[in-house]
């Protein structure tokens, strides 16, 4: 006997395989799958008229996610503009890892190669295919070239990654949605969020004027630009539409020539010095300090690991 909540298995089933489509396509899925079920049972009264009835079954969806810590949640791609829906897992601590598409080396790749692209200079956000391969010499264990290509197209098709026309990868949607606490907590001062909307921002433009925090995705820009031609902060002239003054965020902000390879600071300069001080006057071991760090490190990111969710997601929301 089919009911109402039928619509939502359907649609977790559709959604499953895709992870990651855009906001028309969501609710054209939850649309048919209403269709589908009426069409088994006409009798059935199931609301789907607006942003209400939408924003309803949305919440229904996210509440029977819920106890697997999953999410269906909404952002901006900041390709297109456009709002967007991933599912998402929201827990961070082992049992996301064991659930992991991947193997414990692939793993450590995908963190290497998150890295790069956080601490890529000029704000680019992005690294190179030879950038890409060449960190498979970080890792603990070999891993061939071919294993890292097959690795990588697996990371790019399955949405934690994209790769740019001219062959240049950085982060996705669905991995700025997923992973956006382990990105902030682990790169404070690379993460950087649109003055507009707020959301985090990996390509878009920047106030040309020195220590000004205005960024802007592209689409947020482009709106703004229709009413104004001047910083929201300081007021410097961004000059005319077309021949605009402001800088680059992405890959249109990376050096021409490859760069060498960026490690992050376990600890910031001034923790340093005040290591090195207590040292000098008989405190604490620095060096103890530092392993500690690093392994929290090295701990958090692998939980913030890719995963993968199996088809109990679609059983547990019935």
């Amino acid at each position: 006997m089919v009911s109402s909540t039928d619509v939502q298995r359907l649609f977790l089933q559709s959604i499953l395989s895709r992870r990651v489509l855009s906001a028309d396509l969501a609710k054209a899925l939850w649309k048919q799958c209403i269709e589908a079920v009426k069409a088994t049972d006409g009798s059935l009264q199931i609301d789907s008229n607006g942003l209400d009835g939408w924003g309803e079954f949305l919440a229904s969806v996210n509440r029977s996610l819920d106890p697997l810590d999953l999410e269906l949640s909404r952002t901006r791609n900041e390709v297109t503009g456009k709002d967007i829906y991933a599912l998402v897992n929201r827990r961070d601590d082992e049992i996301a890892g064991i659930a992991s598409d991947y193997s414990p080396l692939e793993i450590s790749y995908f963190r290497a190669l998150v890295e790069q692209i956080m601490l890529a200079p000029n704000s680019s956000y992005s690294i190179s295919s030879l950038a890409a391969l060449r960190e498979v010499n970080t890792l603990t264990s070999p891993m061939t070239k071919t294993q890292a290509e097959s690795v990588l197209a697996s990371f790019v098709a399955k949405g934690w990654l994209l790769k740019s026309k001219k062959g240049r990868f950085s982060l996705s949607p669905r991995t700025l949605l997923e992973l956006q606490p382990y990105l902030k907590s682990t790169y404070p001062e690379e993460v950087v969020d649109c003055t507009i909307c707020l959301e985090i921002l990996t390509r878009g433009h920047a106030c040309p004027r020195s220590n000004c925090p205005v960024r802007m995705h592209n689409a947020c820009y482009e709106r703004y630009r229709r009413s104004s031609g001047k910083c929201p902060a300081c007021s410097e002239d961004w000059g005319r539409v077309g021949n605009d003054r402001v800088l680059p965020i992405g890959e249109a902000a990376a050096p021409k020539d490859d760069w060498s390879r960026r490690t992050r600071r376990s600890v910031t300069t001034a923790e340093s010095e005040d290591n090195e001080e207590q040292g000098a006057g008989g405190g604490g071991d620095g060096d103890d300090d530092d392993d500690d760090r690093a392994r929290s490190s090295a701990e958090a990111a692998s939980q913030a690991a890719p995963t993968r969710r199996t088809q109990r997601t679609a059983s547990a929301a019935r």
